[in-house]
Parts: C-alpha cells; structure tokens; sequence
C-alpha cells in the first residue's frame, strides 16, 4: 500500500513545495508522511462538508489546493475545520502556490488548456502567464468563451480596445497584474478577482478583463489533478470532491 510520502514525492516531480510564494503555507499540512493511504478526496477547500465527504468515501487523505492552515494557530476551536481535521483521523495535504506557479502541470496551465491559450510561459517573478489563442476574436466572444469553458454561471468582463489574441492568466486574485499584462502586449486579462479601482486601472491601460470567479478559474484543476495521481497510482482511488463550492448563486 502507498504511503503519504509517495504522493508527496511525486507531486514534488511537477510543483515542487519549495516553489511555493514565501506567504504560502503548503505540504502535509495534518497527518504523517509514514501514513498509508488507498483512498483521497481532491478538493479546492477543506470544509465541514469536504470532511464528511472523505469521512464517507473511507478517505485517509484530502488533498486541497486552499491551506487549511495559513495563519499561524494560537488555539484551535473544537467546532474548526482543522480540529474536525484531527478528530477525524484524515490527513491533509495542501498544494497551493507550488500548483499555480507550476509551469509543467498546474492551476495556470490547466486554465489556459480549458480556454484554447497556447504556448504559454510564466512572466519570470510573477504569478502570471501569458500565451495566445488560435485566432483574434472580440472581448465579448472571448468572455462567452471562458463561460463556457468554466461552467460559470455568470461572469464579469470589460472591452477594452482590441480584440483579443494574447491572454493573460492568473487564476484566483490578479487583478493587480493588469498593468503589467497590458505592458506586455496581452489584450486581456483573464482572473478570478478583481477590484473596482484595478478595473479603472485596466480601462486606462486599454486591456481588456474577464473575471470568471475564483473558485471556477481554480477549481479547472482538480479534475485534471485526479487523473495525474490516478495515472501514476493505480493502487490508490483519488476523487473529485462533489460537495465543495463556493456557495455563490446568480441572480
């Protein structure tokens, strides 16, 4: 039976821990490397529901993109996520950053695959990743593109100037990265988040933006991240959390 250890080490082949952003908290974040495991849950976030979940399926391990521990802990509630964590038995694994950043197999490079952007690459120092569409379409094409894609049931996105042929990427929070994005050469910004004045900022810098929500513009890897682990394991089931979600409805 695989351990713990062994599916740390292999993630280690394409999104290495120490890759991650010095803020980020990832790794083995509860549990033993020396542990055995035959059974994961995959999911964005570790929540109440996320536990039973695993608890249900007979999981040892929830491997999750979002840390279950970020900030450091001074006292844990016995009504917490993490006290549940323990009490449980399951072991976590966090893979954050370290996927993001990842230009082998990650969160970027699967939401570049999932809206037809190719040849990408990473801006170096950045949580940035740019490439380009087969062919030029207009921002609004371009936004029911991604809808699509990502399953969203609604999206917000802006017109800019240009239609679009080079993307940037960056799933979750990066509407900071638009100025820069602009700088070079894409026509749009593709996010998960984005702030007021960030839009304002964009407009100016003549790039256009489409914010898919963070949980569809990161949630794009787990299934893809399901059948890498499954690829290399056979002896362990790993499966798609379906009770994980952000909750967000549109009216």
């Amino acid at each position: 039976m695989k351990r713990i250890k062994d599916i740390i080490d292999f993630v280690e082949t394409f999104a290495p821990l120490n890759s991650a952003m010095e803020f980020d908290n990832v790794g083995l974040l509860i549990g033993s490397e020396n542990s055995e495991v035959n059974k994961a849950l995959v999911a964005l976030d570790i929540t109440d529901e996320v536990i039973d979940e695993a608890l249900k399926n007979s999981a040892q391990l929830i491997i999750s993109h979002h840390p279950v521990i970020f900030e450091p802990l001074k006292s844990i509630d016995t009504t917490s996520v993490v006290y549940k964590l323990i009490n449980s038995g399951l072991s976590a694994l966090c893979l954050h950053t370290n996927l993001d950043l990842s230009p082998v197999f990650g969160v970027n490079t699967c939401l570049a695959e999932a809206v037809g952007v190719k040849n990408g690459a990473f801006v170096e120092g950045e949580c940035l990743y740019i490439g380009e569409l087969d062919e030029a379409v207009k921002n609004r094409e371009f936004a029911e593109n991604v809808k699509n894609a990502l399953g969203c049931k609604g999206l917000r996105y802006t017109f800019g100037e240009k239609t679009v042929k080079r993307v940037a990427i960056c799933s979750g929070s990066g509407g900071d990265l638009a100025p820069l994005a602009s700088e070079l050469g894409a026509d749009a910004l593709l996010t998960g988040e984005i702030k007021h004045n960030q839009i304002i900022s964009a407009n100016h810098c003549g790039i256009a933006v489409v914010d898919a929500g963070h949980f569809k513009t990161e949630d794009v890897v787990i299934e893809p991240l399901c059948k890498k682990l499954k690829a290399q394991f056979d002896d362990v089931e790993f499966i798609r959390s379906q009770s994980c979600t952000d909750g967000v409805k549109y009216l």
